[in-house]
């Protein structure tokens, strides 16, 4: 069996292992990595042979922390990376590379348009109708997206969404509203099979599934690093949140994951601060204590166009994993226009948590 795990802002982990009576055994780690001194690698291989098939990434790592010679240093590697691997290779997991990636990335669309595509299209890869896809999208509104689990008296003041013409949604993926505007933010979103999120624990799969803009931004001239659990940050503060939601396949089969980020290209922070109920205790968690401060701007950041950010984004991505033009089918469009008109635009749905 064969795994690989790309450390969020390290490097490669390349494990390939067999089962015998339960245990791993013939180990062999590998990677673009760095390892000092030379022996420190096969203490790692040392540590996992024989450990029982079942053990978990945690309780890997911890048997390598407790083989490793004294002194060894680590360069883009981890013990736990080492141990995902290992999972990753135990449950078959695929690499990004093993798929053809469609990018999908058409004109401005209805909010609630929006939020039906996410689910059609990740329903689709689900169901092997659709490829793995990069979908960039264009925001055909203003809108705030609150999360699945938000209660809507809570987030967002009715009067100043009014006031600003702005439309509410809810979405089916946890996490923080979202206030978005066109021209003013970056949304994609990557609807993926499970195979692909193999041997990973949900908060890893976070860092997993964002590793590649963080690799986009630092092409961009910007250190940016993935900060548990949702959020994408660098040293003037945050930059972006994702949000994730699991489909199950045909018959309960292996299914999709839906990974969706909206990043902040330019905010008018007054105006979302009149639409949004952002609580002090919130911003307090996060170590600021203004919702400008918060949210920085990917504009004053690159001192790039909005557009030249996303072409740069599709280029880093297709880089490294391949990237086909493609497009939402008459097919698609049609069930997701039917959705959003029966659920995402229903005051039921949003209004499900009150």
């Amino acid at each position: 069996m064969h795994g690989e795990y790309k450390v969020p802002g390290g490097k490669l982990v390349v494990v390939d292992v067999e089962v015998e009576d339960g245990v791993l055994r013939h180990v062999r780690v590998a990677g673009d990595f760095f390892l000092e001194p030379d022996e420190a690698l096969d203490a790692v291989d040392r540590a996992l042979e024989g450990a029982a098939a079942d053990t978990d990434a945690a309780g890997l790592a911890a048997r390598i922390d407790a083989a490793l010679p004294a002194g060894t240093v680590m360069y883009g590697l981890t013990s736990e990376g080492v141990g995902i691997a290992v999972r990753r290779a135990l449950a078959r997991a695929t690499d990004w590379t093993d798929f053809d990636w469609q990018l999908i990335h058409e004109g401005p669309q209805a909010p609630a348009l929006h939020m039906a595509l996410d689910e059609v299209l990740t329903t689709e890869v689900a169901a092997g109708r659709r490829p793995p896809t990069l979908r960039v999208w264009e925001w055909g509104a203003p809108a705030v997206i609150i999360g699945s689990f938000q209660s809507l008296r809570n987030e967002v003041d009715p009067r100043g969404a009014a006031r600003h013409g702005i439309e509410v949604v809810r979405r089916i993926s946890g996490g923080g509203a979202m206030f978005v505007e066109p021209g003013n933010t970056i949304t994609y979103s990557l609807s993926v099979p499970e195979s692909l999120v193999q041997g990973l624990s949900f908060q890893d799969s976070y860092a997993y599934l964002d590793d590649w803009v963080l690799g986009a931004l630092a092409d961009m001239g910007i250190s940016a690093w993935y900060q548990p659990l949702n959020d994408i940050a660098t040293d003037q503060g945050k930059i972006a949140g994702a949000a994730q939601k699991r489909l199950v396949g045909p018959g309960g089969g292996p299914g999709a994951v839906l990974h969706h980020v909206t990043m902040s290209y330019d905010i008018d922070a007054d105006k979302m601060v009149e639409v949004l109920r952002i609580g002090r205790e919130k911003l307090s968690d996060k170590g600021t204590g203004s919702a400008r401060k918060r949210v920085d701007p990917l504009r004053r950041q690159t001192g790039l166009a909005r557009e030249a950010v996303i072409d740069r984004m599709i280029e880093s991505f297709r880089g490294r994993y391949g990237l086909a033009p493609g497009g939402v089918t008459d097919t698609e469009l049609a069930r997701a226009a039917e959705l959003a008109r029966t659920k995402f635009t229903d005051p039921g749905w949003t209004a499900r948590v009150p």
